[in-house]
């Protein structure tokens, strides 16, 4: 989640004294807990590390996103942005930026940390922010896929950024090489990996997912799947250093699970599977057992859902054997909740039980510093919505419902993509539940939030729920539900 970085200028970066001296005797690995937890408390979502606290007291992040900011002044109450040290957002992005004499001139476009091109109103990361959801919205709705890419991914230019070699081979102060480079060939015949790289690829899977979380797949599984090209790419060209390989190995099979969730999410179940296989590959190559557990738990969600039920179950057990050693409570519950979804699909409501109650057990332990970065999603309102979906597939419908509505009370409104699924699960199993009026009215609930999210998952359920209701259309909520549902886009 890093700040916008502007083309090459003539000096190097400022160090961030005085935010080094708030660090005090903590290690920056020590300080990204203490600035995680603190997140936690006000409800907000960084992935913050070492490596970000290096960025910020080397001065290459200017100011933080809003998302940082906020957790910054959370911690230090009564102070500003310039009194830990930053600069004011204004001559960091925007027009006051370009208004800044050590910045390119106007006429200058500026580059992103792939060495692609942008325009100044392009380059600005402030990833969960309301500014940034406003513009992400307004992408979404009036432009499609390409206008969402430009004004949030920017990644195009990556493969040809590395032409001329790395960001580590580059001089200081330099943002790597510009966007005029042929495309890396296999082997690496034309230059190699550095830190850039491997820490764009690592920002690109944060910032699909968070267009995921708030706008669902569908407009964005093409572009993504691009990018995962161009990342193992990257690998191919090789990388100057074993720890950058090894960010890159980590960063390629993350986003080849993310491009398979968009994939998944989008009904392209033979896509999704074919780059969850590629993650797991990946994974095991490079020897890492918690992108091999991540792999293992998105291909036991996609069994279940494409009625695969046993294997779901065996998938979500090999994952729990994976996860043993990252020492994570949070994701050896989600993964027995996955487990719970293949024995629910199989009818068999003890094993289900047993996973669901292993998976509460462990949820109740609490969130930790070794929870994954991906797991951002899976709180509370995710565990009951996984509950609901077990209970639904069990046929107990009232139970479904009572979980279903407490999962889309819950749900953190930055998830809208999950809000809708969580109030689409609600409606079907009110519906099947003998309650068309109460389902009716949360369908309606699902159709308001079509304006923003785009998900075959959550419109398969809202047809789904329609053919339940299509007896009850004496029922004045069902009639209008019905009508509006048949009046929408058949592409939405």
């Amino acid at each position: 989640m890093a700040s916008s970085r502007m083309a090459p200028s003539a000096g190097s970066p400022r160090p961030n004294l005085a935010f080094r001296r708030l660090r005090g005797q903590l290690s920056p690995g020590e300080f990204a807990s203490v600035v995680r937890r603190a997140a936690r408390e006000i409800e907000e979502h960084v992935a913050c590390d070492a490596r970000y606290i290096g960025r910020v007291e080397s001065g290459e992040i200017r100011c933080p996103n809003y998302a940082y900011e906020r957790v910054f002044l959370h911690m230090f109450p009564g102070r500003t942005l310039m009194d830990l040290g930053f600069a004011p957002r204004e001559t960091v992005r925007g027009r006051g930026a370009r208004g800044v004499a050590s910045e390119p001139p106007a006429h200058t476009t500026l580059q992103n940390a792939w060495g692609a091109t942008v325009a100044p109103e392009q380059s600005t990361h402030c990833t969960q922010s309301d500014e940034e959801s406003d513009v992400l919205r307004r992408a979404f709705m009036t432009g499609g896929t390409a206008t969402v890419a430009a004004a949030s991914l920017g990644l195009s230019g990556l493969a040809a950024g590395l032409g001329g070699g790395a960001a580590e081979a580059a001089t200081p102060g330099s943002s790597g090489p510009g966007p005029s480079g042929p495309a890396p060939r296999p082997g690496g015949a034309r230059g190699k990996a550095g830190r850039a790289e491997a820490a764009a690829a690592e920002e690109a899977v944060r910032r699909i997912r968070l267009l995921d979380d708030r706008h669902g797949a569908d407009g964005l599984y093409q572009r993504a799947a691009t990018e995962l090209r161009t990342a193992y790419a990257l690998l191919d060209a090789g990388a100057y250093r074993q720890s950058t390989a090894d960010r890159l190995h980590t960063s390629a099979g993350e986003l080849a699970i993310t491009v398979g969730w968009l994939a998944h999410d989008s009904g392209r179940f033979g896509d999704a599977r074919s780059h969850y296989a590629e993650a797991l590959a990946t994974a095991r190559m490079a020897g890492d057992t918690a992108l091999e557990a991540h792999a293992f738990c998105n291909m036991s969600f996609l069994a279940r859902d494409a009625g695969r039920h046993r294997e779901a179950v065996r998938v979500a057990q090999a994952a729990q054997r994976s996860a043993e050693a990252c020492g994570s409570d949070r994701l050896l519950s989600l993964l027995a909740l996955r487990e719970a979804g293949g024995w629910a699909g199989l009818g068999d409501s003890g094993a289900c039980g047993q996973a669901l109650a292993r998976g509460r057990s462990l949820f109740e332990r609490g969130a930790s510093d070794a929870d994954p970065e991906w797991m951002t999603f899976y709180g509370e309102a995710e565990l009951a919505g996984l509950e609901a979906q077990c209970w639904s597939a069990l046929g107990d419908w009232p139970r479904a419902a009572r979980q279903a509505r407490y999962a889309a009370a819950l749900q953190n409104p930055h998830f809208t993509r999950n809000l809708a699924l969580y109030t689409s699960e609600l409606a079907d199993d009110l519906a099947r539940a003998g309650q068309p009026d109460e389902a009716a009215l949360a369908g309606h609930q699902v159709l308001d939030l079509l304006h923003e999210v785009q998900s075959s998952r959550v419109q398969a359920m809202l047809a789904r729920t329609s053919r339940v209701l299509a007896d009850h259309r004496r029922v004045a909520e069902v009639d209008g539900f019905l009508a509006r549902h048949a009046a929408l886009p058949r592409t939405a």
